[in-house]
This record gives structure tokens, C-alpha cells and sequence, in this order.
């Protein structure tokens, strides 16, 4: 007990390790239902449910860990909300992207991020990126998440004149959806830390009562590899030009994603200097970025920190030992994965349209009277869920920022790295 709390300075940080324990628990409740809902996005593209929830747990075990052990910081990680459904809905479904070769753009991610955490081209690129259009992102990816989740309730499907309509509201697998969104909005007011966790499991006891969907044969397993995606990474489109969109926009959203992130649970935390940053950022970035290139080998989408490790912070946590604690919960729910891959799309749908909502709350810090920041934004956002695709949104954002600036005689604002990133997407989108 005592090297562990030496270790982890338990002494300056004012904590102990009953607290950290209590810390750990609380995150990993509110942000379990990744492993319910990751198995559901990513087996859409073709690839076993079954792996992936075991991906999904190993790699959110080994990233917790990495953080907790070697950056020592309280913050955990599993597979990103946003870039999962990327992964299926604009990688492979959209560009006819295997997803072999869509984890191996995973894979290359990480391997960037992880040379971008060790230099200090990592805090000049995101300085590099506008503000506003990196609010923009994460806005538009809480759309992204929202439409799927409506049409994996039912509440949205394919209409020939106008593109999309309601679902029908006489169907009780609609119903119970929607339903579940008033129900995790109701826990989330009442303060129930693992509200979208708990509306989950609710709505799929709900389902399986009714026969709206399958009981699994089995609650329980002995852990295992994934059988068919563990080192299934296919380089062989690397040097295309899709290859590298799908890259670059995976590293944007969890650049952004993560730097937000410990930003904003290192304040909560009172991790922050004096100059508002959090020393040690670039151990906590290399966690991260070791978590998504080990995620993709085992295969999962990428590992990006969570905002809900605020929940724990909340409840005392202030060392690495409640990463750890989340990261040995991760590993212990392996034994639970035939119930994971079990849950009904109706069960979770909720969660990714709640979640989408929270995410609405960045687009308070756009200023959308000034109009050469506002429309670019705009685009960013509206184009992620109308064209499906993150990437899409991304591109449209910052081509338009760009085109915008110069039109208005403002091109002495845009820095050398958004003139080659306008430059290099409308090439490729355009030639």
C-alpha cells in the first residue's frame, strides 16, 4: 500500500487510495456503454461482434493502464463515440473501404499521433486549426452520432421524394427507443453519473422480456484474443489518396477530442499550471495515441480520452491509480462479453442520441454573428450527418475557412499549415 501510494503521490494530491478506488469505479460506469454500443457500430462493417467486444475491452484495459502506470494522470480511454461510427458509416460503408485497411488507417494514426505526442509539432498543429472550426467538429460529430442513432431506433428511414422520414411509431421497437432517450435524459437530471449505462441495460432487460430481442445462450466466457481481426491490418492502400483522408481525418477529431479533453478534466481536477496547460500532457497524449495503435491490432477503432473521467475526478480521483482502476475493470469484463454483443441496437440507439446532445453544447463558443467563422462552422457541422461522413464535414470546413478568408482580403490570417491542408483536400477531392 504504501509503494503504491509513493508511486502515485498520493501525499501531494491530497488523495488515498480508498478514494482512487471509489474514483475508478465511478468512470468506468459512466463510460461502460462503449462496450455495449462499439460492438454494434463496428460489426456493421463486416467484422465479428465478438472480437470487437473483446477488442473493445483489451484496448480500453491496456490505454487506462498506460495513462494510470506511466503518465500517472486520472484521466481513462477506450474507443472514441463518433470515430467508431466513422469507422463503419464513412470509412467502409461509404468509401467501399475493407475494414482490414480501414484499421490499418487506425493503426497509422497512431503511429502519427504517437511521433506528434514526442515533438512539439503536436501543440503547433492544433494551435494551427482554427478555434471555431475545431468546436465546429466536435458539434457536427454529436449530429454524426444522433442521426445514427435515430436510424438505429427506427425513428428515421429512407424516403424516396425527401430523402428521409419518421420511422413508425406503432412499432414497439421504436417505441421502447424512444423511450429510452426520455429515460437517460431523466437519470441524467436526477444525477445518476451512469445514467446512459443504466438506460442500456434497462431497455435491453425491456427487450428481452418481450422478445424484441434475443437472450443471449450464455452470460459469461473465459477470456480470449479476437479470433479474426487480432493483427488483421491491411497496408496495401496506404500511399492512395483515400488512405490518407480517412487518416487525417481520424487524427483531427482525436487531436482535438483529446486535447479538449484533458484540458478540461485537468482543470476540474486542479492538474493545470498557471498558464492554464497540464504539465506532463505530452505522457498523457502518448497513452492515448500507444492506446489506438494497439487497439487497431486487436481490433477496435480508435482509443480516445473520455470526458467522463470528470465523473471520477468528481468523486476524488487525482492520481494515475484511477486509470488503473478503469483500466482492471476493462480487462475484468472480458468474462462478460456474450451479454455485450447480446444488447439490441434499440437498447443503445438512445445513448448515441443523448450523447450527440451533449456534444451540442460546444456550439455556444462559435460566434455565429461573425460571419467568416460562422459559415465555415457551419459547414463543418451540417455537412457530417448530411453527407455521412466526418471527413466530409472536415474538408468542407476547412476549404471554405480558407476560400473565405482570401475572398475578404483576410489571407494574412491563414498560417502555412491550413493553406497546404486547403490546397492538399481540393486536390483530391476535385481532380
Amino acid at each position: 500500500m504504501e509503494l503504491i501510494a509513493r508511486y502515485f503521490n498520493f501525499e501531494k494530491l491530497n488523495t488515498n487510495l480508498a478514494t482512487e478506488v471509489r474514483a475508478g469505479f465511478t468512470t468506468f460506469l459512466t463510460m461502460a456503454y462503449i462496450l455495449f454500443i462499439n460492438p454494434q457500430l463496428l460489426s456493421l462493417s463486416g467484422m465479428p461482434a465478438q472480437d470487437i467486444a473483446v477488442a473493445t475491452a483489451m484496448a480500453g484495459g491496456i490505454a487506462c493502464l498506460i495513462m494510470g502506470v506511466y503518465a500517472k494522470f486520472p484521466f481513462a480511454l477506450a474507443p472514441g463515440m463518433g470515430l467508431n461510427a466513422y469507422f463503419t458509416f464513412g470509412v467502409v460503408q461509404g468509401m467501399g473501404v475493407s475494414w482490414q485497411v480501414a484499421l490499418a488507417a487506425v493503426f497509422v494514426e497512431g503511429i502519427i499521433f504517437i511521433l506528434l505526442a514526442a515533438t512539439s509539432f503536436r501543440s503547433k498543429m492544433i494551435n494551427a486549426i482554427p478555434a471555431t472550426l475545431k468546436v465546429a467538429t466536435m458539434v457536427g460529430i454529436g449530429l454524426f452520432l444522433s442521426i445514427i442513432g435515430f436510424k438505429n431506433a427506427g425513428l428515421t428511414v429512407d424516403h424516396s421524394a425527401t430523402l428521409v422520414t419518421m420511422g413508425d411509431l406503432h412499432n414497439p421497437a421504436v417505441l421502447l427507443s424512444l423511450f429510452g432517450i426520455v429515460l437517460t435524459a431523466a437519470l441524467m437530471h436526477k444525477g445518476y453519473k451512469a445514467a446512459l449505462l443504466l438506460s442500456i441495460v434497462a431497455l435491453t432487460l425491456i427487450a428481452w422480456a418481450t422478445g424484441l430481442a434475443n437472450v443471449p445462450d450464455k452470460f459469461f466466457t473465459l477470456p480470449s484474443f479476437p479470433k479474426e481481426t487480432l493483427l488483421a491490418v491491411d497496408f496495401s492502400q496506404v500511399f492512395t489518396g483515400a488512405f490518407l483522408t480517412i487518416v487525417i481525418a481520424f487524427l483531427f477529431v482525436d487531436i482535438f477530442d483529446t486535447a479538449g479533453t484533458l484540458i478540461g478534466t485537468g482543470r476540474a481536477a486542479g492538474l493545470l499550471d498557471k498558464k492554464g496547460e497540464l504539465p506532463g500532457a505530452e505522457k498523457a497524449f502518448m497513452a492515448d495515441a500507444v492506446g489506438t495503435s494497439a487497439g487497431a491490432l486487436l481490433g477496435t477503432s480508435t482509443v480516445t480520452t473520455y470526458v467522463e473521467s470528470a465523473a471520477g475526478i468528481e468523486s476524488g480521483g487525482r492520481s494515475g491509480m484511477t486509470a488503473v482502476v478503469v483500466g482492471l475493470l476493462f480487462l475484468a469484463s472480458l468474462f462478460l462479453t456474450p451479454i455485450f454483443i447480446a444488447v439490441p441496437a434499440l437498447a443503445t440507439a438512445p445513448a448515441l442520441i443523448v450523447v450527440g446532445a451533449l456534444m451540442m453544447l460546444g456550439a455556444r463558443d462559435i460566434d455565429w454573428l461573425k460571419i467568416d467563422e460562422s459559415v465555415p462552422a457551419f459547414l463543418t457541422v451540417i455537412a457530417m450527418p448530411f453527407t455521412f461522413s466526418i471527413a466530409h464535414g472536415i474538408t468542407l470546413g476547412i476549404i471554405s475557412y480558407v476560400a473565405i478568408k482570401v475572398l475578404t482580403g483576410q489571407w494574412r490570417q491563414i498560417n502555412l499549415f491550413m493553406w497546404s491542408l486547403a490546397v492538399a483536400l481540393s486536390i483530391y477531392h476535385m481532380v
